[in-house]
């Protein structure tokens, strides 16, 4: 019904920057929150960026200063522009959003996942 399609990780030295994308399509009635998640190997999933519908934002610890969250409501799309990237970083980066379908069920759902690796 829904589907959230990610793009943009990949191999980066530290000190360098990446930015993730992730749009969203399918029976959707309204986004109320978008979201990026990670999950490095042995470690917890983890909230990393979250954004409202109105632009209010909220981050981990862990990446105030260095992350930024974005969306564009029109596009149904979320962005994470990573810079200062580290090798503590370096995780399955997934996208999630809660959403109201057109049958007006609320739910959350996720993306696939992208690898992120920090590594010189």
């Amino acid at each position: 019904q829904v589907q959230l399609v990610e793009s943009g990780g990949g191999l980066v030295q530290p000190g360098g920057s990446l930015r993730l994308s992730c749009v969203a399509s399918g029976r959707i009635f309204r986004i109320d929150t978008m979201g990026w998640y990670r999950q490095a190997p042995g470690k917890e999933r983890e909230l990393v960026a979250g954004i409202t519908r109105g632009g209010s934002t909220n981050y981990a610890d862990s990446v105030k200063g260095r992350f930024t969250i974005s969306s564009d409501n029109a596009k149904k799309a979320v962005y994470l522009q990573m810079n200062s990237l580290q090798p503590e970083d370096t995780a399955v980066y997934y996208c999630n959003a809660g959403i109201v379908t057109t049958t007006f069920a609320r739910d959350n759902f996720w993306g696939q996942g992208t690898q992120v690796t920090v590594s010189s």
